[in-house]
């Protein structure tokens, strides 16, 4: 699971710092999570591939989260484009992009298919054979999502000089993969644990986009191995944080341990503060494995 920041501040983007945007490669998905400004431009600093993006998920309709995206999909026509599009967003959305398409003229020339959210409860809103994702409500001034990803449990690994010692025909291994005992060449049945080793234990990951200290979210995160969660503000400004639906880097940190999460990554931070290590030895004092996100900063888990 590979974790790259495009951009992790909040408001208006600077020469030096970008707004919300960030990509997710797990168990061989890239997704592309919210999209301000300047994202496409970070996108080709980091030399990821525009092809690999197939599925798009936007937190919230604020601009720091959302105004590059008709940007992007522009590009992508511009760039001919044929793989279809999916783009999971609140609903209002499509309305919005679908506009600007239309007085524009620019349709796109491949399938653009937008998954309106609005439900206030977690839901999936994507499944595959090898990853899903759900939606983390949160507490902002409009209706925000944050987003879980999650491994599915793989296939069984085979230990190859116990299923040789054995005697299992190769026809057979696909089933042993899946978890099956099967027989050996001499029509005796092979226990499975003896022959095959444990997958690695699945990933995942929540993405907590802006939001107020919200601890009904924490039986949808409980666990998870990398929380990214938003943190504003540091504690001498925590008067700021209700009226703007924001969170401290202390809050974000609390929530982390009562969910029992293994990693913290702090970001949309305000552009008021010039030294981030602030943040990070704020929310230390509250919960030990924290991180600073930063544009540009990759994280493998």
């Amino acid at each position: 699971m590979k974790l790259t920041i495009l951009g992790c501040y909040s408001a208006t983007p600077r020469t030096d710092t970008n707004p919300t945007a960030q990509v997710l490669e797990i168990n061989n998905h890239m997704f592309l999570i919210d999209c301000g400004e300047g994202t496409q431009v970070e996108l080709r600093r980091n030399k990821i591939k525009f092809s690999r993006i197939k599925h798009i998920f936007i937190s919230h309709l604020h601009g720091d989260h959302c105004f590059g995206l008709v940007g992007l999909i522009s590009t992508f026509r511009l760039l001919t484009r044929e793989a279809d599009l999916h783009v999971y967003a609140p609903k209002g959305l499509k309305e919005v992009i679908t506009l600007q398409m239309k007085l524009s003229e620019s349709w796109t020339n491949y399938k653009l298919i937008f998954h309106e959210l609005s439900s206030k409860s977690s839901e999936m809103i994507y499944e595959d054979d090898k990853v899903e994702v759900h939606t983390i409500p949160l507490d902002h001034r409009i209706y925000t999502n944050g987003f879980l990803f999650k491994e599915k449990l793989g296939e069984r690994k085979l230990d190859m000089n116990a299923v040789l010692n054995a005697d299992i025909d190769v026809a057979y291994y696909r089933k042993l993969k899946q978890g099956a005992d099967v027989p050996d060449n001499n029509g005796y049945m092979v226990e499975n644990a003896t022959v095959t080793l444990d997958p690695k234990p699945p990933k995942s990951y929540a993405f907590c986009s802006d939001t107020a200290y919200n601890e009904a979210m924490i039986p949808v995160i409980q666990n998870v191995d990398v929380l990214y969660h938003e943190s504003t503000f540091i504690e001498k400004n925590e008067a700021l944080a209700a009226p703007t639906k924001h969170s401290t880097a202390k809050q974000a940190a609390t929530i982390a341990k009562k969910a029992n999460v293994k990693q913290l990554i702090l970001g949309h931070y305000s552009t008021r503060y010039d030294d981030l290590s602030m943040f990070k030895t704020e929310a230390e004092t509250i919960f030990p494995n924290v991180e600073l996100a930063r544009d540009g900063k990759t994280f493998e888990f």
